[in-house]
């Protein structure tokens, strides 16, 4: 899952960054409006965390531009405790959802993860396919009550499929959403992966459509 953090204070934006890492996002930053409509409006993201006092272009303008355009990714705002006009122009504006400054990283954490998954159409935090259960709020995944230890790409794949049940997701698109912009991309990469998950998980409920991608959904057999 790849987020965007849009922040100009330079500290906070190193603690996002650090928390939606050690979370297991996959995580591009930006530290001034202009930059982060250009990477929000240009990439695939899973999730925009935006600031709206930005200097260069304001994260209400940004906001605004990429709903215009048509781009729906799920937009958490950060605003002043006191001024609840930020909110409101901030709902207007498109966003899903806000926290207000100064906050809880946990907070953050948690408000991320629900839009994700309502995004995808879940609403428990919980994530199952078949034996396979992915915790959103751990990060931990257990088969048939027996947890898997994954590497953090391995649970970024699984994370990713989890959201995107029963859907053929394409290489290039597992790419898209698996590593931030600076991360030399090879699709190849993404087999290795799934190999790997595949012997981990211990069972098939990772598809292969070919010329196509994957598909996640339960074994056949119903184990």
């Amino acid at each position: 899952m790849r987020v965007l953090v849009v922040e100009d204070e330079a500290d906070l934006a190193r603690q996002l960054k650090d928390a939606l890492t050690d979370a297991g996002y996959a995580v591009d930053l930006a530290t001034d409006g202009e930059e982060g409509h250009y990477l929000g409006a240009s990439e695939p993201y899973d999730a925009v965390v935006l600031d709206l006092g930005l200097p260069v272009l304001d994260g209400i303008t940004v906001l605004e531009r990429w709903r215009r355009n048509g781009h729906l990714m799920p937009v958490l705002i950060l605003t002043a405790r006191d001024r609840w006009s930020e909110k409101v122009a901030g709902f207007d504006a498109g966003a899903d959802d806000y926290v207000a400054k100064p906050f809880h990283m946990e907070e953050v954490l948690a408000r991320l993860r629900a839009l994700v998954r309502r995004a995808a159409g879940h609403a428990s935090a919980e994530l199952a396919c078949g034996p396979v259960v992915l915790d959103t709020r751990s990060g931990k995944v257990a088969v048939a009550g027996q947890p898997v230890r994954l590497t953090a790409q391995e649970y970024r794949l699984l994370a990713y499929l989890m959201h995107h049940q029963n859907k053929i997701v394409s290489r290039t698109e597992l790419t898209e959403h698996l590593y931030d912009q600076d991360f030399d991309r090879d699709s190849n990469t993404i087999e290795v992966f799934v190999g790997r998950l595949r012997k981990k998980l211990g069972v098939d409920v990772i598809q292969t459509a070919r010329g196509l991608g994957y598909r996640l959904s339960p074994p056949a057999d119903g184990a």
